[in-house]
C-alpha cells in the first residue's frame, strides 16, 4: 500500500498528545508536516515528530491526500471543507463544529467531492470499548440507557486543556457530550425528543427519548471536583443491566491509529462527517434550550 500523506493543522495539546504521535508512528501515514495558527509552535511541533512545519494552511493542503484536524470547532469546519473541496480526505475531532451550519458545510463539500470523513470519537475506535458497543447494539431490548461524563478540566489544576478558551466558552456539553451521544445514538437510535436543564458550573443535564422508544440521561460537566470525576455508561433493559466497565479504554494514541486505519482503508464507518453534523444538531438544540436559563 502506497503510504498516506497527512498533514496536521493544530499544535495544540491534543495534537501533541494523540495527533502527532499517531501519526508518526503509523507504518501507512507519511507525516507530511504541520500547520499552526503559531509559527513558533508549527515549528516546535514539527520538530518534535521529525516533520515539517508549514506556514499557510492552503499550502499544507495542495501538498498532502489528508488532513488530520485538532483545532477547535469553529476553526475545524471552514478549513475541513476547504481541504475536502481540494479533494483531501479528512481525519476530524469532535465537535465537527460550533454551528450546525459549519457541520452542515463540511458534510456537503465531503459529498460534493467524494472524499473520506472520519470524526474522531474517542471510544468508537478504542477497540475494547467499540466493541463493548458493539455489543450492546447488537443486544437490543434495551428500555433506558444513560452516559455521564463528569469532568474537571477546570477544577484538577493541572489538565492540559485547561487554558482552552473554546471549551471555557462552549463547557461541557459541547466537550465531552460527543463522547455521550457516540456511544447512545449506537445502542438507541436517533435522538427524536430532548429536554434539559443546567447544573452547577457548566454542568448539563439532558433526558433524550430515541426512535427505539427507550430513552436516556446524560450529564455533562467540565468542572466537577476532581474527586467527583469520572465516566459512567449504562443500559438496562431486557437482558438485565449492561455497564461500561472502568479502565476499559486504551491510550489514545493506540483509538487515533485505528481511526487512521480506518481513513487509509476506506473502510466504512459510523463516525463520519454525517455523523458529525448530527451530533452537532442536539447539541445545538440542547443549547438552544437552556440558553438563558
Amino acid at each position: 500500500m502506497t503510504a498516506l500523506r497527512v498533514g496536521l493543522l493544530g499544535t495544540g495539546p491534543w495534537a501533541r498528545l494523540a495527533h502527532g504521535p499517531a501519526l508518526a508512528a503509523h507504518p501507512d501515514v507519511d507525516f507530511a508536516g504541520v500547520w499552526g495558527r503559531r509559527t513558533e509552535a508549527a515549528t516546535e511541533v514539527a520538530e518534535l515528530f521529525g516533520t515539517r512545519a508549514y506556514g499557510d494552511a492552503g499550502t499544507l493542503i495542495a501538498d498532502v491526500d489528508a488532513v488530520a484536524i485538532a483545532l477547535p470547532p469553529a476553526l475545524q469546519a471552514p478549513l475541513a471543507a476547504r481541504a475536502a473541496r481540494a479533494g483531501r480526505h479528512l481525519l476530524l475531532d469532535k465537535p465537527l463544529a460550533d454551528t450546525v451550519e459549519g457541520a452542515r458545510e463540511v458534510v456537503d463539500a465531503v459529498e460534493q467531492a467524494g472524499v473520506r470523513s472520519v470524526v474522531f470519537f474517542t471510544l468508537r475506535f478504542d477497540t475494547a470499548s467499540a466493541e463493548w458497543i458493539g455489543r450492546q447494539a447488537a443486544a437490543g431490548g434495551w428500555y433506558t440507557g444513560r452516559a455521564d461524563w463528569y469532568g474537571a478540566v477546570f477544577g484538577a489544576g493541572d489538565s492540559p486543556f485547561a487554558d482552552s478558551p473554546w471549551r471555557r466558552e462552549k463547557g461541557g456539553l459541547w466537550d465531552v457530550g460527543p463522547h455521550a451521544l457516540s456511544v447512545l445514538l449506537p445502542v438507541l437510535g436517533d435522538v427524536t425528543a430532548i429536554a434539559a436543564a443546567r447544573g452547577p458550573g457548566d454542568t448539563v443535564h439532558l433526558t433524550l427519548r430515541h426512535d427505539s422508544g427507550a430513552s436516556s440521561t446524560a450529564v455533562l460537566t467540565l468542572t466537577a471536583p476532581p474527586a467527583g470525576a469520572g465516566v459512567a455508561v449504562e443500559f438496562r433493559g431486557t437482558h438485565g443491566v449492561a455497564a461500561y466497565p472502568d479502565e476499559l479504554a486504551g491510550p489514545a494514541t493506540d483509538a487515533f491509529a485505528r481511526a487512521i486505519d480506518v481513513l487509509a482503508g476506506g473502510e466504512p464507518h459510523g463516525c463520519d462527517a454525517r455523523f458529525g453534523l448530527r451530533v452537532t444538531e442536539i447539541l445545538a438544540a440542547v443549547e438552544e434550550l437552556i440558553a438563558g436559563v
